[in-house]
């Protein structure tokens, strides 16, 4: 089918009916997939949460897109699709003992391997949006973070 031939029918879709067809009339979708590497081997789930900037700030917001996976030591692989293209940050860890919370200390340090997109490091509490965010466009996208612990942390210093 000619260009013009689907422009026209697109035009007749959305003008006639009413109704928007979808391969006109939707934004670009997004695939993104991103690469967590330094899973451990002691397995569980890589919990995944993909946030704009007016969620970020917000433990208890609900994630834009999300993903429960079985951790794969070394390295998880996780893709999202049907992403809006926009600015985004990725938080996630790996939840050993797969009782779907972060466990922290009395202290409130986490004790399970956490990561951030742009391997970006806490201090004292989450990074800002400023250090995480990155930008998503049309078609395919990929990012790679590497989890971290307390003990790296300060291994590091």
């Amino acid at each position: 089918m000619s260009f013009l031939r689907l422009l026209t029918l697109c035009a007749i879709a959305t003008g006639v009916s009413g109704l928007a067809a979808p391969a006109c009339a939707q934004d670009p979708a997004a695939t993104l997939v991103i690469h967590v590497q330094n899973v451990s081997p002691k397995g569980g789930l890589l919990r995944l949460g993909l946030y704009d900037e007016a969620r970020y700030p917000d433990d208890n917001a609900d994630a834009l897109a999300s993903a429960d996976v079985e951790a794969q030591a070394g390295e998880t692989i996780v893709t999202l699709k049907n992403i809006r293209p926009g600015t985004y940050a990725i938080q996630t860890y790996q939840d050993i003992n797969s009782n779907d919370k972060m466990d922290t200390s009395w202290f409130g340090i986490p004790q399970e391997p956490y990561g951030f997109s742009r391997d970006a490091r806490p201090r004292l509490s989450k990074p800002r949006f400023s250090a995480v965010r990155f930008d998503v466009a049309p078609g395919m996208n990929e990012q790679t973070l590497h989890l971290q612990s307390f003990v790296s942390l300060i291994a590091e210093k």
